[in-house]
């Protein structure tokens, strides 16, 4: 197998690793509530995809205070 004849630079293994920052994710708004969601899923907060109703969104109970 081949090996590397010299060793790489600080410089050279920097400028080599300067593309694997991780992106910006891509967000779309919701059509029915708005809300930026990845896209192609289901909302989490309305629950609607594509203009129907899919899942029914969760509701928070509130805390009984005994």
């Amino acid at each position: 197998m081949a090996a590397p004849k010299r060793r790489k630079s600080k410089s050279k293994t920097r400028m080599h690793r300067a593309h694997h920052a991780i992106g910006k994710p891509n967000l779309v708004p919701c059509k029915n509530c708005g809300s930026f969601i990845p896209p192609h899923r289901v909302c989490p907060t309305c629950g609607h995809y594509d203009g129907n109703l899919v899942v029914a969104p969760k509701v928070k109970k509130p805390k009984s205070e005994e």
